[in-house]
């Protein structure tokens, strides 16, 4: 009988231990989901409980005072049956800590009884007492895995609630037995084979148990990667709506970039295009009168071919600048470039009598293009004299200043007019802005992108008192 009680015992703790390995296998190949930490400590309590008694039952003489190792045994078993529980806690809320300390000293506190009952008790004082612990537990689980399954329906929980129920039948079952049986149990023989049967069955539903949570995790895990996979289609849907919107914003980017370059030649192209309007008004008046010399005639010659020529220079520059092309850089005098700005300008500050003054370092040397460079001097320049046309009286002055300032060069251009509202400034760089009623807003856009392509900034300096300043910063080397 010894034998035979042990081998069931070996038996379902070799399907436990089988059970512990194959999750354990699984466990180290899963990162998404793992195991709850509760029902692996609960399910190798049970398994290491199962051998003890396995053992203990071959070797055992007096069932009525069992050995030392019977009571590891049952702590065991009642430290798998919290575990489990917990388990079942932490499906609807986090297990507390003042909930753990309890159960810690509960184990305490069970080891000391169980051994006192093993030294003073007999064997079915020491069974009664189990199978209400254990019946205690049971309904805890059944409660929680409802709960649980209330919120979340889940098919294994199910199963795990059924089982659960099986467990509180036989354990139930066991009780009746004992408190309707006046046997003295003493050796293996004299247990009731009914209630051998409950025991093993109570064991069997507790494999079950083990069994159903791990069927819940697995499909946890089945839940979680198809969800894992839906919101990997979701994501490619994203990345290729994504790349095509990208593709959308560069075929409207190339369009705007065209845009804005014939908008820019057409703004650039105003000043030499209307001096040279005037040169030939000139030239026929001069004709019609009879008045022109040769001397009158190379000069005012020259200088249309000086127009047109800044006018071919504009289209060539804009046009380099609108193109995905690297920066073509020579090294460039600052100081020539702002004296050929100056001498572009000069019949229009005569004409408006506005003073210049310029107040350049010697050495001002960088690396940059020539042609942009000079575009946004001349931008900036007749963005002054504008300003400075919008008064009609009074001193009209135009102030340019270099110097080599945090290993870079400082170009700072200042007019004493009327100034820039408060409103435009929030808006003084950007495209299609413009500050006067006949702008087309690029002029100030076009030279903000030209001297961030140099690697420099550009702002309006908030400081300078009366009219507008603007000050640009260029690196020694683009």
């Amino acid at each position: 009988m010894n034998l035979l009680l042990s081998i069931y015992f070996f038996i379902i703790a070799i399907i436990q231990a089988g059970l512990l390995v194959g999750i354990y296998h699984y466990y180290r190949t899963q990162d998404v989901i793992k195991p709850n930490s509760y029902w692996l400590g609960s399910l190798l309590a049970s398994v290491v409980a199962l051998f003890i008694f396995g053992g203990g039952i071959i070797i055992i003489k007096d069932i009525a005072t069992p050995e030392f190792n019977f009571t590891i045994g049952n702590t065991l078993f009642y430290v798998a049956a919290v575990m489990q529980a917990l388990f079942c806690r932490s499906l609807n809320q986090e297990v507390s800590k003042g909930t753990k300390i309890f159960f810690n000293l509960s184990i305490v506190a069970f080891f000391l009884t169980f051994e006192w009952l093993r030294q003073t008790s007999s064997f079915e004082l020491r069974t009664v007492f189990m199978c209400v612990l254990a019946s205690f537990f049971y309904l805890w689980q059944i409660y929680e895995v409802r709960k649980k399954n209330q919120s979340a329906f889940s098919s294994q929980l199910r199963y795990l609630q059924y089982a659960s129920f099986g467990e509180l039948f036989f354990a139930m079952g066991r009780l009746v037995i004992l408190l309707a049986s006046s046997l003295a149990i003493r050796q293996v023989d004299q247990i009731p084979q009914i209630l051998i049967l409950f025991t093993i069955s109570q064991l069997v539903m507790n494999t079950l148990s083990y069994i159903a949570i791990g069927s819940y995790w697995s499909e946890q895990i089945a839940v979680s990667n198809a969800k894992s996979n839906l919101e990997n289609q979701q994501i490619k849907a994203l990345l290729a709506e994504r790349e095509s919107l990208i593709s959308s914003l560069l075929k409207a980017n190339k369009t705007a970039s065209t845009g804005a370059l014939s908008a820019s030649i057409a703004h650039e192209l105003n000043q030499p295009l209307g001096a040279s309007s005037l040169n030939i008004q000139f030239l026929q008046k001069k004709l019609a009168a009879g008045q022109l010399s040769p001397e009158l005639q190379g000069e005012i010659l020259n200088t249309l071919l000086a127009d047109n020529q800044r006018a071919a220079n504009t289209v060539r520059t804009l046009r380099s600048i609108f193109t995905d092309d690297d920066l073509k850089t020579t090294e460039v005098d600052l100081e020539q470039v702002m004296q050929t700005v100056v001498s572009v300008a000069k019949p229009e500050l005569q004409s408006q009598n506005i003073q210049l003054s310029l107040h350049l370092e010697k050495n001002l040397m960088l690396s940059g293009n020539r042609g942009e460079l000079q575009q946004v001097m001349l931008n900036l320049i007749n963005n002054a004299i504008q300003a400075l046309g919008l008064i009609k009286e009074g001193d009209k002055r135009i102030m340019i200043e270099g110097a080599h300032i945090n290993q870079g060069i400082q170009v700072s251009i200042a007019d004493n007019g009327l100034g820039i509202s408060t409103e435009a400034k929030a808006h003084l760089f950007e495209l299609l802005s413009s500050t006067k009623n006949s702008g087309m807003g690029l002029g100030l856009w076009l030279c903000k992108h030209i001297i961030s392509r140099h690697g420099g900034k550009i702002w309006l300096d908030e400081n300078s008192g009366k009219g507008a300043k603007f000050s640009i910063w260029l690196p020694i080397s683009s």
